[in-house]
């Protein structure tokens, strides 16, 4: 039986080149965003951002919430993925980098389909709550500070309709979960979201080996939330 490949530069080009759908707009995105040097590490991969598009267009998802916005790049590739009359709710407390991606999401005709909240997440979430009801939305994906992941990952369960999916961003943290001297915040915030999610008997779960982690959520129709 064949193990998990080591995914070297050469097969990552490889795969790029026969499966990525690029264009103008996400080249220019990512190049400028490269620009922010301390950042770059934030933007999500381009096939990451290609899966959570066909994500939403498998799941048939026409509200979308997304927990930390960045510059855009993954809000764009949903955006463009919605039914008519679709949208995707982000949030993010970066004037900055969602100034960059609102230009984007212009340039690339989606800025209509994209709701931007401006503020902490965790209020953010909250008012939607108030706002929309739980089960008010069809997918999540979450990608922001990672100590605060689990109270985001139970916010969003709450806000995401039974047979829905959560995508959360960065689960393999740059395979510092495995490391037992790494005790940083962001570290251990991680390894618990991951035990929560091995455990959590709401939802079925695939850990995907992809980008830096990229767990995947389905929350099991029917159960009570607790």
């Amino acid at each position: 039986m064949a193990g998990q490949l080591q995914l070297t530069d050469e097969l990552q080009d490889y795969v790029r080149h026969m499966s990525l759908r690029d264009d103008d707009i996400l080249r220019d995105l990512r190049e400028e965003t490269a620009g922010m040097p301390m950042l770059q590490a934030m933007l999500v991969l381009p096939e990451e951002a290609q899966l959570l598009a066909l994500l939403v267009r498998l799941t048939g998802a026409y509200r979308v919430l997304e927990v930390g916005t960045f510059t855009g790049y993954s809000s764009l590739c949903m955006a463009r993925a919605l039914p008519p009359g679709g949208t995707v709710v982000t949030c993010d407390i970066s004037e900055r980098w969602t100034a960059v991606a609102a230009r984007y999401w212009e340039r690339a005709g989606v800025a209509d389909r994209i709701d931007q909240r401006l503020g902490d997440a965790a209020d953010t979430l909250a008012q939607l709550k108030s706002q929309s009801g739980e089960d008010s939305f069809d997918l999540a994906f979450i990608d922001a500070d990672k100590t605060n992941y689990l109270r985001y990952y139970e916010q969003s369960l709450e806000l995401v309709r039974p047979g829905g999916l959560l995508v959360l961003d960065n689960t393999l943290f740059f395979g510092r979960v495995v490391d037992p001297d790494a005790q940083d915040p962001d570290t251990v915030a991680i390894r618990e979201l991951n035990t929560r999610l091995r455990d959590d008997e709401r939802v079925e779960i695939s850990m995907l080996p992809v980008a830096d982690g990229l767990t995947l959520v389905h929350k099991k129709p029917g159960r009570k939330q607790r």
